[in-house]
């Protein structure tokens, strides 16, 4: 590349104002003007070089840059993937602890269903024996009646009323759409009642949870003697340590199964006795053995009542005390046991005046008053 020092100044003599002094400064003005065209052609090149230069590296760039992209784009879906994943493992977890923790509450359950039956059953293999006689009929399994069970319903009667049971149904039905009856006391006298249906409440369904009292066992099997000397023979003997007793809290007789509860103050000494189970016993001298096995505690867990009208007892109401009970009550009874007065046979008839307090007692399937 050439430049202006590469140039040094002819001085010639001839002077510039003749035709060879023009023609000799018109060669160099021409040799320095053919100088800066090369100049000026190289720079062309350079730029051009430059410029392709340029664009390669923006091409580069541009393609770096999309290169870029796309990678943190494809990192983008990674991370949101794996982060998807990370919580579809998260749900799993917690869905399988939720299992783990049903599974855990189930076997608890499990387990306490199993600890109450295996006591029910410990409880039923250790109840008192007792023999049974079957005088009844065998049949099919679907021919078998439902259990019934039967009330035991004290009903407080108001004063001045009275509670009267028909032998027919259609009697009380009768009784109960006329409602008031004009009943004659001889002469001119009469009193007027009004006749009401009986509303009781009913057990419908009774569910009892059963466990065995730590400190009470049952006594059976027992020799037939006076109570008083059972009793004591029986707290003397079980109040002793080298028989496995203790102190004896109480000692009561049940008359309706002829069994003998007794309560210890210490919790393991009934235990120890009911495993034990048959023990001999001192009587009068005469060596018996009883039957020891724990007391079965019951507590209502579930009980469903429903209101029953008894079908043929109605109430009457509106007595007034205007005679003594006895002639009150046959007044009544004739009244109501008249076809005209739309009454029939009465099977029971208790009547509360007033100033008294009297309880009925209903006590059968089809519940009917009885005085308590």
């Amino acid at each position: 590349m050439s430049s202006d020092e590469d140039f040094s100044l002819v001085v010639t003599d001839k002077n510039e104002d003749t035709m060879e002094g023009i023609q000799a400064l018109i060669k160099d003005y021409q040799k320095k003007y053919s100088v800066i065209l090369e100049e000026q052609e190289e720079l062309k090149v350079f730029i051009k070089e430059r410029q392709e230069m340029t664009q390669k590296f923006k091409e580069r760039t541009k393609k770096v840059t999309e290169s870029l992209k796309k990678d943190q784009i494809a990192f983008e879906e990674q991370i949101a993937a794996e982060k998807a994943r990370l919580d579809a493992l998260k749900q799993e977890d917690c869905e399988l602890l939720e299992e783990l923790q049903r599974i855990q509450a189930e076997i608890e359950e499990e387990d306490s269903q199993n600890a109450q039956l295996k006591e029910r059953a410990d409880v039923f293999s250790k109840m008192p024996e007792k023999n049974f006689v079957f005088s009844g009929k065998t049949g099919k399994a679907d021919d078998v009646e439902e259990f019934e069970m039967k009330p035991h319903i004290r009903y407080p009667m108001e004063e001045g009323t009275a509670l009267i049971t028909f032998e027919e149904e259609d009697v009380a039905v009768n009784i109960l759409e006329k409602r008031k009856h004009k009943v004659d006391l001889g002469g001119e006298c009469h009193i007027t009642v009004e006749a009401q249906p009986v509303h009781l409440l009913m057990p419908s369904l009774v569910e009892i949870d059963t466990d065995i009292c730590p400190h009470r066992v049952l006594v059976s099997n027992l020799p037939k003697m006076d109570t008083e000397m059972l009793l004591n023979k029986l707290e003397i003997h079980f109040s002793k340590s080298k028989h496995g007793g203790g102190e004896v809290e109480s000692c009561d007789f049940l008359p309706d199964s002829g069994t003998v509860v007794i309560a210890f103050v210490q919790e393991k000494i009934a235990e120890d006795l009911a495993l034990t189970e048959h023990h001999k016993i001192d009587f009068n001298k005469n060596k018996h053995t009883v039957r020891v096995t724990p007391f079965v505690n019951g507590m209502i867990t579930n009980l469903e009542t429903r209101t029953s009208v008894c079908p043929r007892t109605v109430l009457l109401t509106g007595i007034p005390d205007v005679m003594d009970r006895e002639t009150m009550q046959d007044m009544l009874e004739i009244h109501f046991q008249k076809n005209g007065n739309g009454g029939g046979e009465i099977e029971a008839f208790l009547y509360n005046p007033l100033g008294q307090q009297t309880l009925a007692l209903f006590g059968s399937a089809t519940p009917e008053p009885e005085e308590d």
